[in-house]
């Protein structure tokens, strides 16, 4: 189902399966040997059915575990890859047919893997860039100036890539990706490695960009803060199968079946006061410091253990939070990965 927030849709998957052949051998010299002969292979699945849509205006999260299948769906979107079997359409472009058209649409940025020439300035790669999308002189112009402005390159885009920072070479990587203003943008961990500054900076760059020009965004992090930062929907896959679409606001009530109770404190709470309040088995303490008491509370019991703190006039506040993100996915991750 298409979200309300999406304008049309850019992205169409059905039925995705890709599958890789991969060479057997067995570890010794005979096996070695044996291999030269005859090779064995065997066939792994890393895409199985995965079926979604994406739209304009939109950053789409797409969580999951290393080796879970996200980055072989990227390379499908972006033709690098012929899937096996199965539908995928980017703007009505089959993406394997490497089409110009499709090109001149189609944005991709994988963390540290370059694009520019380190041994030349940076703004002659982007003159490069120019030529290999055939763009006109006035057109390249004005997109170049606006991403300069835009990721803030001004101070260092005469200078050769190789003298730049990891954050500001990411930088300038975005704007050469995104030079041609490409209608799909597929950002595969942009964020790797980089400083918090650097980490910031991109998110907020990304946010614009979609902003001014209404491209959908398929992004895949391990920084979950990009992912709250930027995304109001989420995927996540596990083993190569889609897991779960929707609001990332749902995940932690989907995948968790505990909340958190932070009780602020006017006073410490000894164990033996706390252990009186009989709040029951199934309740973890997370934290116990003299001005704080933080419970892990399975989410049928909140109104039994909200109800006894209450009860104790060490307490002075109560709030109840769903568990960090991180250990919700790790949760979503593990179990559906047992399902799958």
């Amino acid at each position: 189902m298409i979200s309300s927030y999406e304008r049309f849709t850019m992205i169409v998957v059905e039925d995705l399966v890709r599958e890789f052949e991969i060479t057997v051998r067995e570890p010794g010299l005979k096996a070695a040997l044996r291999s030269i002969v005859k090779r064995e292979h065997r066939t792994v699945t890393a895409v199985e059915n995965v079926s979604f849509t994406a739209g304009g205006g939109q950053v789409l999260g797409f969580l999951g575990p290393n080796g879970s299948g996200k980055t072989t769906t990227l390379k499908c979107l972006a033709g690098l890859l012929t899937p096996t079997s199965g539908r995928v359409e980017v703007l009505g472009h089959t993406p394997s047919r490497r089409d110009p058209e499709f090109l001149r649409q189609l944005g991709f940025v994988m963390g540290q893997r370059w694009q520019l020439h380190i041994d030349l300035p940076v703004m002659e790669s982007f003159e490069l860039h120019r030529v290999t999308y055939g763009l006109g002189r006035r057109e390249y112009e004005d997109s170049r100036d606006e991403l300069i402005e835009m990721l803030g390159l001004g101070p260092f885009v005469m200078q050769q890539a190789r003298k730049l920072s990891l954050g500001q070479r990411m930088r300038c990587e975005f704007a050469a990706s995104l030079m041609h203003r490409p209608q799909v943008v597929l950002l595969d961990e942009p964020t790797l490695g980089l400083d918090f500054e650097a980490q910031v900076q991109i998110r907020e760059f990304v946010a614009e960009y979609v902003a001014r020009t209404g491209a959908c965004v398929l992004l895949t992090s391990h920084y979950l803060a990009d992912i709250e930062a930027l995304c109001q929907e989420v995927m996540t896959i596990s083993g190569g199968h889609l897991t779960y679409r929707g609001p990332l606001r749902d995940v932690q009530a989907m995948a968790s079946d505990t909340k958190r109770v932070r009780a602020q404190l006017v006073r410490p709470m000894p164990e033996s006061e706390l252990s009186e309040l009989d709040l029951g088995g199934d309740v973890d303490v997370v934290d116990h410091s003299a001005t704080e008491l933080v419970l892990e509370v399975p989410r049928g019991r909140t109104g039994h253990v909200v109800g006894r703190l209450e009860q104790s006039d060490a307490v002075s506040d109560l709030t109840m939070v769903d568990p960090p993100l991180e250990e919700t996915l790790h949760q979503l991750y593990q179990r559906t990965g047992a399902e799958a």
